[in-house]
């Protein structure tokens, strides 16, 4: 079970180390001139590069935490109301990774509508949902 546990918590820092940069890359488009072409391109080939690396290490983060979850069992029985509430930010981090997906499309086909303003705050979200998982899974406070 420490394999899994330990290559779980590598994935999931993999995973995470992408929501962190794939956002402030998309600040930089947001800031980029119109009439900036070279650069657009090369920033939107570091984002989809990044975004499908990103979504290939977010698989088996989230195959080992369910396989700690199911086959040995963290988060079953009374007293783990701590594990529902790490499933809820699991959700709303694969939701997450999903909207930068959604973000990253809109660039390549020039919707975009935000300023890099908003993605700057966008970009903090990952960090708010990494403290809250990583609290919930060692403070187990429920």
């Amino acid at each position: 079970m420490l394999w899994i546990k330990a290559l779980h918590i590598v994935f999931v820092a993999s995973w995470f180390a992408g929501l962190f940069y794939l956002p402030r890359i998309l600040v930089n488009l947001a800031m980029v001139p119109a009439e900036s072409a070279a650069e657009r391109a090369r920033l939107l080939l570091m984002a989809r590069k990044l975004f499908r690396f990103t979504t290939v290490i977010a698989v088996p983060a989230l195959a080992l935490g369910t396989w700690l979850w199911v086959g040995y069992g963290i988060g079953w029985g009374p007293g783990n109301a701590w594990m529902h509430a790490k499933l809820a930010i699991v959700l709303v981090v694969i939701g997450y990774h999903h909207s930068c997906g959604v973000l990253l499309r809109k660039f390549e086909a020039n919707g975009n509508r935000h300023s890099h303003v908003w993605y700057r705050w966008y970009n903090e979200a990952p960090v708010l949902l990494l403290l809250a998982a990583v609290m919930l899974v060692v403070v187990k406070p429920f």
